[in-house]
């Protein structure tokens, strides 16, 4: 049994949605970052953190590598050339998109009010509209980010373009607009949106 520890409105959405893809138990425990047991676990405060019977995990990216490996699904095997292509696309939307989309969070409300610049949010919005442009280039004809298989950079690029859909960041249109919405139409997505709403 797992439990993620976060709100769901934050980068836990990724890990709830992996649980709910790979139909395995889990609680939900909505505590929100830098709160006492969630600094107990992970010394930065950051959410989410997975609590597994070997201990915790932290970060959203390394616990969507664990449970994908761990379950033999959500991703290609561990040392092939589609897993490679698979971890570059995932590196490529941590570094460009979910960068872009925090660097905004940091400007808007997260640093102290006398570090903020306005105009640091304007280029996150470029990079993050280049960072889209990128990817819809890097997918081409291909039905998934890293392939055939829907794997853990979908859920990552799916997240990072709700993300930035909430700060009325634009989407691509086209063939990339679509895909990002058949995302969003899967099922256990949906099922994750409800779990979002309880706790909104």
């Amino acid at each position: 049994m797992y439990t993620v520890i976060g709100h769901p409105m934050s980068r836990a959405l990724r890990v709830i949605w992996a649980l709910e893809e790979l139909r395995l138990a889990y609680t939900l425990d909505p505590q929100p970052p830098r709160g006492e047991k969630v600094a107990a676990l992970n010394g930065t405060g950051k959410i989410p953190v997975l609590q597994t019977p070997e201990g915790a995990i932290t970060d959203s990216v390394a616990i969507l590598t664990y449970l994908a490996d761990k379950h033999g699904a959500l991703t290609h095997p561990a040392g092939s050339q589609a897993r490679a292509v698979q971890d570059g696309v995932t590196n490529y939307i941590v570094a460009e998109l979910d960068a872009a989309l925090w660097l905004y969070a940091k400007h808007s409300f997260v640093l102290p009010a006398e570090l903020r610049v306005t105009a640091v949010k304007d280029v996150a919005r470029a990079e993050f509209a280049q960072a889209m442009d990128t990817l819809a280039q890097m997918k081409g004809d291909q039905r998934f980010m890293a392939g055939d298989t829907f794997t853990i950079a979908d859920i990552l690029l799916s997240h990072c373009a709700g993300w930035g859909l909430s700060r009325k960041f634009a989407l691509p249109g086209g063939a990339m607009g679509d895909f990002l919405k058949s995302l969003r139409k899967r099922p256990a997505r949906e099922r994750v949106s409800a779990i979002a709403a309880k706790h909104s």
